[in-house]
């Protein structure tokens, strides 16, 4: 048997999947962080340039300055930025010399491994990428292999995308992700045999959510054969339409005979540390799902499809979600079988619901919809079908989206914000709305994260810290605690 490292995703994917990427702002997380170094995770799946959104809209968080402060709090585990590419924030393409800055800025702030998820599996487009952040940095690059169910995406279909990548030595090691809980058991011993026969020496996660029950089962056969890690969701983080719960899996990876290299102690103090703030906060815990053979068919994730039952109550049409659900597969089968995630989802379900409310069948489509018939997400993995591409492309709005213009060099934008505006600011304000950057600078967590009379206790901190044998602080009292280790710096 073999040693199998765990990803804890709670912070971003199991926040994503179960609570919106709303329920966790930097203070819960910076909590508990010093904590969840100490537990022996591979690596801490933290954020995304959606959650860098969220943070700025939601919580008015400086995301920068939560990566830093995360990253001083965990100076043994990696933290992991998931990204499609050359895309930050907004989802039109962006200018590779923007989306360098993005890396560099990213990487400086103490991002260490990177997930690269191109949902069309474009090999040019996931080399690009991963050349810019490798140039931009020393971090590792991890490339998904995005799993859906269509004639189309068998194992051989990804293991000839791994075979094509596998060579390049801007790429460290892949996953298989399964966004929407669809590998059987059966099917990740295939599939992860395929795989790991194209990628020689380099290593293979499984990443697989629980939506329909598989994700513990499935996790644990990829192990089974030979997988290198799996990723979790630490107590209520994990399950439901998140990642298998993290305990568990410790527990059934033993059981199978797997070496698991985790601190069970610190493991159970985070654990405990989120089922306490969940209580608190009013989080709803990931729970075990049965098997819904439904999902199989209509690949819808968890979140969206609450999103769209709500959409379908605020309209007074809830008794209609089996229809729009039997039109989403439609949908999805007459745009080629996208893969069923973010934004494909949101994409396919949304004109699923304006061909039911609307009646007529592309009546109205979403500009999104237009967008993607044209290229403009990338190169589709098989072909839109001709009818419905001129149905979509043969209106005035369609002609308007073809000469909108591209995403602006990093010059115009320079040009448009200043030169002198600093970089992690400027990043922000050229894709999202000015008065949000603004309300987050103006909330005094902008540009520093730390207030003036902050200062003396900064100061005792860094003479303590300099003394050799204090190789780990702690000051606690009632209601507080503050814990420094050693490499964690102060800046």
């Amino acid at each position: 048997m073999a040693e199998i490292g765990l990803i804890d995703v709670s912070m971003r994917d199991g926040n994503q999947s179960l609570w919106g990427a709303t329920g966790l702002g930097t203070h819960h997380m910076l909590q508990i962080a010093g904590a969840l170094d100490r537990v022996g995770f591979r690596a801490i799946d933290f954020t995304s340039s959606s959650h860098m959104a969220v943070a700025v809209r939601y919580f008015r968080d400086n995301p920068w300055e939560r990566i830093r402060r995360a990253r001083a709090a965990m100076p043994r585990t990696p933290l992991q930025f998931i990204t499609t590419g050359l895309r930050f924030i907004a989802w039109q393409q962006a200018d590779p010399d923007f989306m360098r800055l993005v890396y560099r800025r990213l990487q400086a702030c103490g991002i260490r491994r990177f997930i690269m998820l191109d949902p069309m599996h474009d090999i040019d487009a996931v080399l690009e990428a991963s050349r810019i952040i490798k140039q931009e940095g020393d971090a590792e690059v991890m490339v998904a292999l995005t799993f859906t169910l269509s004639d189309l995406h068998d194992d051989a279909f990804y293991a000839g995308f791994a075979r094509r990548l596998a060579n390049s030595a801007d790429i460290d090691l892949f996953y298989l992700k399964d966004p929407s809980g669809l590998m059987s058991p059966d099917r990740a011993r295939t599939l992860t045999r395929a795989v790991k026969a194209e990628i020689g020496k380099k290593q293979l996660e499984m990443h697989i959510h629980c939506t329909i029950g598989y994700g513990a089962l499935s996790s644990l056969e990829g192990a089974e054969q030979g997988a290198s890690a799996v990723h979790v969701g630490i107590g209520p983080a994990g399950e439901g339409t998140s990642l298998p719960e993290a305990v568990r899996m410790v527990a059934n990876l033993r059981a199978k005979g797997h070496t698991v290299a985790v601190d069970d102690a610190m493991l159970s103090h985070v654990n405990d540390y989120w089922w306490r703030l969940a209580r608190a906060e009013g989080l709803p815990p990931g729970e075990p799902q049965s098997f819904d053979a439904s999902f199989l068919q209509h690949q819808i994730a968890g979140g969206v499809m609450t999103t769209m039952e709500r959409q379908l109550t605020e309209l007074k049409l809830a008794h209609r979600l089996p229809e729009v659900i039997a039109e989403t597969e439609q949908v999805r089968r007459d745009l080629g079988q996208p893969i069923m995630v973010t934004p494909f989802p949101q994409m396919v379900c949304t004109q699923a619901l304006f061909n039911v409310v609307g009646g007529r069948r592309y009546g109205q489509v979403s500009d999104q919809v237009m967008r993607y018939v044209m290229g403009k997400f990338g190169r589709p993995t098989r072909p839109v079908d001709p009818k419905v591409e001129a149905a979509i492309l043969d209106r005035p709005r369609a002609r308007e989206l073809e000469r909108e213009d591209d995403f602006p060099t990093l010059t115009d934008l320079r040009r448009r914000f200043g030169a002198t505006m600093p970089e992690e600011e400027f990043l922000l304000r050229a894709v999202m709305p000015g008065d949000q950057v603004d309300a987050m600078l103006g909330a005094g967590r902008g540009r520093t994260g730390y207030s003036p009379e902050m200062a003396p206790l900064l100061v005792l901190l860094k003479k303590l810290a300099e003394r050799p044998a204090a190789r780990d602080l702690v000051v606690e009292r009632p209601g507080f605690r503050l814990a420094l280790h050693v490499g964690s710096g102060l800046d």
